[in-house]
């Protein structure tokens, strides 16, 4: 059985912050295992910045199936299934683009057997952190965390179904949308990630055998 390791997970979806969540993590879990998490939203036919759902793959390809998961906008509005194939079956394409750099040659890090800790810059509606956890949950890990440091309660109640535990410092009622809590959100260019993610694998840096986390890459701090 692998180590019971804290895996850390930031999860990274296009045009949002990942740094500061990295910065964090590469400053404070010298001893844990870091990977990203590539989440890409499903964009409508004619209005791309309109998602119909998110698409996240763990690990590399082949291991498991990609999660699909669509939100109730596709039960409302009429989008042919063979425009969603394609468009997941596209976004799949750049998660795995993504996901070669970030690991610059390295082997997804086994969750199975333990503790994964997924990290966000914060919860709007739930639902890439929604398919971000079922796609973790596949891989068995012995203990599922969700972190994210601002999140609506709404959001929070709907998601404490889907992690064994959940942790947010800020959960206001007059919560509009992540980017206020920050005072830098702009977003992340991969070069910067890179960067971040080569910093944690460097000597200092390297895992313990007690704990492994997983966790989304946002920027800008809070």
């Amino acid at each position: 059985m692998a180590p019971a390791l804290s895996v850390i997970v930031p999860v990274y979806n296009e045009g949002e912050n990942v740094v500061p969540t990295l910065r964090g993590v590469v400053g404070r879990t010298h001893t844990r295992p870091l990977e990203v998490l590539v989440v890409r939203k499903i964009g409508a036919p004619t209005q791309p910045e309109l998602a119909l759902g998110a698409v996240v793959e763990v690990g590399g390809p082949g291991e498991a199936p990609p999660e699909i998961l669509l939100n109730d906008i596709t039960r409302r509005v009429r989008i042919p299934r063979d425009y969603i194939a394609a468009e997941a079956a596209r976004q799949v394409e750049e998660i795995r683009r993504r996901q070669s750099a970030y690991r610059a040659g390295r082997d997804p890090t086994p969750l199975r057997g333990r503790t994964v800790i997924l990290v966000d810059d914060g919860i709007a509606t739930g639902s890439t952190i929604l398919a971000a956890l079922r796609a973790l949950r596949r891989f068995e890990p012995s203990k599922l965390v969700l972190a994210v440091p601002v999140a609506p309660q709404r959001a929070l109640d709907a998601l404490r179904s889907e992690a064994d535990e959940v942790l947010c410092l800020l959960a206001p009622e007059d919560f509009g949308a992540v980017g206020q809590f920050y005072e830098d959100f702009s977003q992340t260019e991969d070069a910067e990630v890179i960067d971040l993610l080569e910093r944690a694998r460097t000597p200092s840096h390297e895992p313990d055998h007690g704990h492994a986390s997983a966790g989304r890459d946002p920027k800008g701090t809070p």
